[in-house]
């Protein structure tokens, strides 16, 4: 397997609206560099699917930031998503978007429907208010039409996923859903914008 297509298959895509980490190892090599025409059609074949599978993700109309949806495209034209989601409905609407896109073979729908839980809604409520206050300095995130940073609780447990502009904002994020009452554990996945760690 060449370097191309490994880099290819590793391509994971995270959706977080609107700074949706993309695959910046994914390049397209002309034969003058030293790859086939049919490896740089297939790089371009593979740059169109991410990039219309994250644009369906990011328009389905019930995907808000109590979800969590994240995408692989794989060389052959397989689509797996997986995440997490509060709605049934979000997890097959995002299966049928994919199977819309001209070129997607077939899709792994790996997404994972949270628990009803009254305890777990209260959790949220609390946690989009102590993160997104209007004195906060984290308001402007939620001034976005799905806010980068995503509320994802499950059974007690709380996680911050997406993606933030600094530490600052991770480190403060973290904090408050630290203060949130009866949350068992909280998990800060939060990615800063532009950094390769």
């Amino acid at each position: 397997m060449s370097n191309l297509s490994k880099q290819l298959l590793a391509a994971l895509m995270v959706i977080s609206t609107p700074a949706i980490p993309g695959s910046t190892a994914l390049r397209t090599l002309t034969p003058q560099q030293g790859g086939s025409p049919e490896q740089a059609s297939q790089a371009r074949v593979q740059a169109y699917l991410i990039k219309e599978v994250r644009h369906e993700l990011v328009m389905l109309p019930y995907y808000n930031l109590f979800d969590w949806l994240e995408y692989e495209v794989q060389a052959d034209g397989t689509v797996i998503l997986r995440g997490e989601v509060i709605s049934p409905t979000l997890k097959a609407d995002a299966e049928s978007a994919m199977r819309r896109i001209e070129g997607v073979k077939q899709v792994v729908n790996q997404i994972e429907f949270l628990p009803l839980s009254p305890n777990d809604d209260r959790i949220r409520r609390a946690g989009y208010r102590a993160i997104y206050d209007e004195n906060s300095p984290l308001f402007h995130y939620a001034l976005q039409v799905v806010p980068s940073i995503h509320i994802i609780v499950k059974n007690g447990n709380l996680t911050l996923k997406g993606v933030v502009d600094s530490q600052a904002d991770s480190d403060f994020a973290n904090i408050k859903a630290r203060g949130i009452p009866d949350v068992f554990e909280v998990k800060n996945e939060l990615r800063v914008e532009n950094s390769y760690d």
